[in-house]
């Protein structure tokens, strides 16, 4: 595993996920730049983790710089990246790209053109990229994914995630100032 990926995800979730806004994200040549994130710890009412290990979040408690991969409402693949090496269960929901390679595949995937709409959103994400359950505990750094730190600092609002029942109000949710290809706009 390279070093840099291992050093970053070994931070708290919320730290990855603010870290990881402007950073480059491509499967097979098919991504772009990521404009929203949402944190999720052991802690947290929200998480996935909160009740312990089970067959279907085991990825979240593996080692840091993996994919936890699973499906949302047995609809939509979602891409989490697993964090924190101190606090086992914590992850990173990647939420939206701007399209930036592969857009014909993307496009393909998607059943439509319409850049906002290709990576906006965890569900349309995923397809866009061709990620499934196989991707499900991947390192981040096979040959497969290409994923490239952002190498400054880029202008963040961090706001209430989305689309929970509990755990609403805390601040995890990141989003690149003013970017366009958000699942919902930013609040601050």
């Amino acid at each position: 595993m390279r070093k840099d990926l291992l050093d970053f995800f070994s931070e708290p979730a919320p730290v990855v996920a603010r870290g990881l806004i402007g950073a480059y994200l491509a499967i097979h040549g098919v991504g772009g730049r990521i404009v929203e994130t949402e944190a999720y710890d052991h802690a947290d009412p929200a998480s996935h983790s909160h009740r312990g290990r089970t067959l279907r979040n085991r990825a979240m408690f593996g080692p840091v710089a993996h994919a936890y991969v699973y499906r949302s409402y047995g609809i939509h693949w979602c891409l989490n990246f697993v964090c924190d090496a101190k606090v086992p269960g914590s992850a990173v929901l990647i939420r939206a790209l701007e399209p930036l390679d592969g857009i014909d595949t993307m496009a393909a995937r998607r059943g439509t053109r319409a850049p906002a709409l290709l990576c906006s959103g965890p569900g349309r994400l995923a397809q866009a990229l061709g990620i499934d359950a196989q991707w499900d505990g991947c390192p981040l750094d096979t040959q497969s994914i290409t994923l490239c730190l952002p190498d400054a600092a880029h202008a963040v609002a961090s706001g209430r995630r989305i689309g929970l029942s509990k755990g609403v109000e805390t601040p995890w949710r990141f989003t690149l100032r003013d970017s366009l290809f958000l699942s919902r706009r930013s609040g601050r």
